[in-house]
């Protein structure tokens, strides 16, 4: 079965994060140039104290009339204590399950309490997708003699 570590070893290795008192302008500055949809938010012994997500800023900021620099990350975020979060060997369907029963569009990894990785929506489709592609091939191979 695909798990979140074999996503994970396709990604960049590189964890982006932010700090709570951070504008909310300096954390969409930093998402818009990495093309990235979150980031997670550590405090300064970088422990995760939340994430922040483009639909935080939709609907938080945007629909509120707030303004991006005058707002923190840590007043739009969701806390940790409030975030859903899965292991590197949960397999990737139940992500699927997850993130589609909870609307959710990305998923912090943690291994033993340490903050390892963050997976979207998009990257477990692509796995899925790709994994379902190489196992049509192979039985088309079997099928047509090839093994």
């Amino acid at each position: 079965m695909l798990r979140v570590s074999d996503i994970l070893k396709s990604k960049a290795k590189h964890l982006w994060t932010i700090l709570p008192e951070a504008s909310v302008l300096d954390a969409l500055k930093l998402m818009a140039e990495k093309e990235i949809g979150a980031l997670m938010v550590v405090d300064k012994k970088d422990k995760v104290v939340g994430i922040m997500t483009e639909r935080d800023y939709a609907r938080k900021i945007a629909l509120k009339g707030k303004k991006s620099l005058d707002t923190s990350v840590k007043e739009i975020m969701t806390p940790a204590a409030k975030m859903y979060t899965v292991k590197p060997d949960t397999q990737v369907e139940d992500c699927m399950v997850l993130m589609t029963g909870k609307h959710i569009r990305h998923l912090p990894i943690f291994d033993g309490g340490k903050f390892v990785g963050l997976i979207s929506i998009g990257d477990v489709v692509k796995s899925t997708i790709s994994h379902k592609d190489l196992l049509i091939d192979q039985l088309s191979n079997y099928i047509g003699g090839k093994y």
